[in-house]
């Protein structure tokens, strides 16, 4: 759940700063539609009809929680990478889709899904930068390296303006030992600059999703909701798009 999280939660405060948001889940199991307050049995158009060619995606967008915009996931998704395959150009079809939409936004955030299949190339394909949520576990960042070698090759052959934003330790105790080992070893190993603050461990993330909206809604107070509004604005002053106005600046950024 750190990926959807962290999309809803940095959805949420993007929307905060006046900025027009539009979020994408490219999970099956349609964890940020549900996140946010829309029930995926009961969606029209979905992700799936936009990437099959059913439907455009300004007919799939829904409004939802947190004043966000959301393209919707439902379990049909599940049958999209069977689709897409025989297709030519089956890596850009997102990008293209996206296109026609994206000028409406400041800020597009898209939730990978948890395998790196063509969904996951369709978003890094699509995206500008990459942030990669990360649990404060040793076994958490196993995967990290293949993710980087993946972003490696869509780089090289597909999207030459990919880069990584970083890491964002989520799930983070400063007084465990272990959580700090964790950080210390991912930037050590991989090179890769560390978001901060970490977002720390707190049974309100697990609340939300039920209430259909993010942290920064359903406990406006606590360090979470705060940990992740100063992440947003470390991101926004990197991408040089000022809250409260819309600028000709615009970012897709994707959770992976």
């Amino acid at each position: 759940m750190a990926k959807t999280t962290t999309v809803a939660s940095l959805g949420a405060a993007f929307a905060e700063q006046g900025l027009r948001v539009l979020l994408v889940d490219l999970d099956a199991q349609a964890c940020l539609t549900f996140s946010l307050g829309v029930d995926p049995e009961e969606v029209g158009a979905s992700v799936h009809d936009v990437l099959c060619g059913t439907v455009t995606a300004a007919d799939a967008i829904v409004p939802a929680a947190d004043g966000v915009d959301l393209l919707p996931a439902t379990i049909d998704l599940a049958a999209a990478e069977s689709v897409l395959l025989p297709r030519a150009g089956r890596e850009h079809v997102l990008a293209t889709a996206l296109a026609e939409v994206s000028g409406g936004y400041d800020v597009v955030v898209l939730d990978c899904s948890p395998s790196l299949g063509v969904l996951t190339l369709n978003a890094l394909t699509a995206a500008d930068e990459v942030v990669i949520p990360l649990q404060c576990e040793m076994l958490s960042h196993r995967g990290v390296g293949q993710l980087l070698d993946t972003i490696e090759d869509v780089r090289r052959i597909l999207n030459d303006r990919l880069v990584v934003r970083g890491v964002l330790p989520t799930m983070f105790d400063a007084r465990t030992s272990h959580a700090r080992a964790v950080l210390e070893d991912v930037g050590q190993r991989y090179g890769l600059p560390v978001l901060e603050p970490p977002i720390p461990r707190s049974v309100r993330f697990a609340e939300a999703p039920a209430l259909g909206s993010s942290i920064l809604s359903t406990s406006r107070g606590s360090k979470g909701a705060a940990a992740y509004r100063e992440v947003a604005m470390v991101l926004l002053r990197a991408w040089k798009i000022g809250p409260g106005r819309r600028t000709t600046r615009r970012r897709r950024a994707a959770s992976a």
